[in-house]
């Protein structure tokens, strides 16, 4: 007999770097129609260490990896902990864990997101559902999108759901299909050169509105090949390695003319991936607090609604999303679509683990 109440944790770890995202949600499913609270919600910051370390963990040997993924977990596990402890929270179903993401190659068959070992299990003393990504690219799929499935049983009543968060991604039905795909990368360019002048971030893209728009450097960009593929497709920070940060400095341009160039470059190619230009786009990521790029992406879709969300549901959408996840995968429910990440079969996916 499935239950048709829950309350679980969501736990997110997302490129930009921001911290841990944690979210106590509960959840209510009558007559096959899910409904959410989100009750206690914060973001535990990383220090710099821990920034440093993620943010060259893409270039470690295999030992390095498993060291790292050990330390994560233990980091993970313990602002978990303190959450529930902190909050007294009691009689959890789950905690449900994205863990964060150092390698994402689906061509090469292979993605990694740390701090979703096993022992997270023992050290919270909570039963966790983790690793959703990994079964998902042994069935050939890319891994990602996942949170296409939770903007389908959650927020159907828009026809966009807009995620900017380290790269922006997009889900929409199309043909009783939910169709998902990433488009860009966002926050993990613009916090790069945020950071060159000593800002964690562009506040609200005051800095990037500053800036001229370098047309050179915008063609350069949008004529880049990932952008003619057909979806499913996602990208990984990777491609920010290999493939923007070498294009965007070969231009020696100021970086409030980068910043201006590339926010265009992202409100272009959002634009290019809708299939319809109007209705209502629900917009969230840390992206939505971003006005310049809003006033972009509204510049080059006029008829487009987009809606900007309270600050719970704004900052912590991807938690709610993965807690559903995870929730699915106790109830053997799909949670993962082939329509959306190009996998052989719809599945549940994740990992279950019990102290």
């Amino acid at each position: 007999m499935k239950k048709d109440y829950y309350n679980v944790i969501g736990v997110m770890s997302g490129t930009s770097l921001d911290g841990v995202d944690l979210a106590h949600i509960q959840f209510v499913i009558k007559n096959n129609k899910w409904s959410f609270e989100i009750l206690e919600c914060e973001t535990i910051s990383y220090d710099s260490n821990w920034i440093s370390i993620l943010k060259t963990a893409v270039d470690y040997t295999e030992n390095q990896l498993i060291e790292l993924n050990k330390n994560y977990t233990k980091l993970l596990a313990s602002i978990i902990t303190n959450f529930i402890n902190r909050r007294a929270l009691e009689n959890l179903d789950a905690v449900c864990s994205h863990g964060h993401t150092i390698l994402h190659q689906p061509q090469n068959g292979f993605t990694l997101q740390i701090g979703n070992l096993p022992e997270i299990s023992k050290l919270t003393q909570q039963k966790i559902v983790c690793d959703f990504r990994v079964q998902d690219v042994q069935l050939g799929g890319q891994g990602a999108p996942l949170v296409p499935i939770g903007d389908r049983i959650l927020f159907a009543e828009y026809d966009y759901c807009m995620n900017l968060g380290g790269f922006s991604n997009v889900s929409f039905e199309e043909n009783n299909t939910r169709i998902a795909f990433d488009i860009s990368a966002v926050n993990t360019v613009l916090n790069f050169y945020a950071n060159q002048l000593g800002l964690d971030y562009d506040d609200k893209g005051k800095i990037s509105k500053t800036g001229n728009c370098n047309t050179d450097l915008l063609n350069e960009l949008n004529s880049l090949d990932f952008y003619q593929k057909k979806h499913p497709k996602s990208l990984g920070f990777e491609f920010v390695k290999e493939t923007l940060l070498p294009i965007i400095e070969k231009y020696p341009i100021s970086i409030e003319d980068k910043l201006h160039t590339y926010t265009e470059h992202i409100a272009i190619q959002i634009a290019l991936a809708l299939p319809k230009k109007k209705g209502s786009m629900l917009t969230t990521g840390g992206g939505a607090y971003n006005d310049f790029l809003i006033e972009r992406i509204q510049f080059y879709l006029p008829e487009m609604n987009v809606i900007i969300p309270s600050k719970k549901i704004l900052e912590f959408k991807e938690a709610l999303i993965f807690a559903l996840l995870g929730v699915l995968k106790i109830r053997e429910e799909v949670n993962a679509l082939q329509s959306v990440t190009g996998a052989k079969y719809d599945h549940s996916s994740g990992a279950v683990y019990t102290p």
